[in-house]
């Protein structure tokens, strides 16, 4: 006989959505917005003038998407969406699961060294889990 295998899971709110979604619908729906993007990390000016270490440089911004309708684009550093600090991938992520579709998520960037507020309505993935 093989050994036991153990998992843990941490739980927090994102993970009680997926759970509660799972056991409601049977799946999970995912929002997105439609940019490529990378973690980016401020300068000692910028973190001054927003308040914040990190955002999410928009390397790409995928054509007919919400995001390009919305008006963002490439260059562009994300610093709040749903007015939450966005700092990594997962930050945004967590944001666009759930009934986020279809609603609208306002969306500050940094762009050309002015803060500018957008926004997008997320859509649906294909192909949720």
């Amino acid at each position: 006989m093989g050994n036991p295998l153990g998992l843990a899971v941490p739980i927090n709110t994102t993970t009680r959505r997926i759970i509660s979604a799972l056991l409601k619908d049977g799946g999970v729906r995912r929002a997105y917005v439609g940019v490529v993007s990378t973690p980016f990390r401020f300068n000692a000016v910028a973190v001054i003038r927003t308040g914040q270490r990190d955002g999410l440089r928009v390397v790409e911004v995928l054509a007919g998407s919400p995001a390009d309708r919305g008006g963002l684009r490439a260059g562009d550093v994300i610093l709040t969406a749903g007015s939450r600090p966005v700092s990594n991938a997962e930050s945004l992520q967590k944001l666009l699961i759930g009934d986020a579709t279809g609603q609208p998520l306002p969306i500050r960037v940094l762009r050309d060294g002015q803060e500018v507020d957008f926004v997008a309505a997320p859509e649906e993935m294909a192909g949720n889990v």
